[in-house]
């Protein structure tokens, strides 16, 4: 973010396919640790589902994360245009390019239809990431103690 008068939020943006998965998570974890007045997590999707994976959930359940109210939204250029980060979980060439914008791939599975293991393995995964972001990328705006 340019220095100025004028501080404005630094969104980290999650975009998979879908938006019914790994960026909710993703997104859902950042939000735990952000400090919500110098960063907020969003995720998006090339081709939004009607609703979350009922397994994803539930995983996130699991973790005391209440993620039912979350919609998958489409992922546009607009949108990506008012990131400050884009991470992307499989959407491939189907993700915006932004000239300027980083970029970032976590080559992660899909957890529509795995089991509760494979599902909260793509979790953990998710959250080890989403700390390794925290610490190289936004330590400034997010809490410094997390899980």
């Amino acid at each position: 973010m340019p220095h100025g008068s004028t501080q404005r939020i630094r969104t980290y943006l999650f975009a998979c396919v879908h938006n019914a998965g790994r960026s909710q998570m993703a997104a859902a974890l950042f939000n735990a640790y952000a400090d919500r007045s110098q960063c907020l997590g969003i995720s998006a999707g090339t081709e939004p589902a009607d609703h979350v994976h009922p397994e994803v959930v539930e995983t996130m359940r699991e973790i005391g994360m209440d993620i039912t109210s979350a919609k998958p939204q489409k992922l546009t250029q607009e949108l990506a245009q008012t990131a400050s980060v884009l991470v992307t979980m499989g959407c491939g060439e189907a993700c915006p390019f932004v000239p300027g914008l980083k970029t970032i791939d976590w080559a992660l599975p899909d957890p529509k239809g795995q089991s509760p293991e494979a599902v909260r393995a793509i979790r953990d995964e998710i959250h080890e990431r989403v700390k390794a972001l925290i610490r190289t990328e936004c330590a400034d705006c997010c809490v410094a103690e997390y899980q």
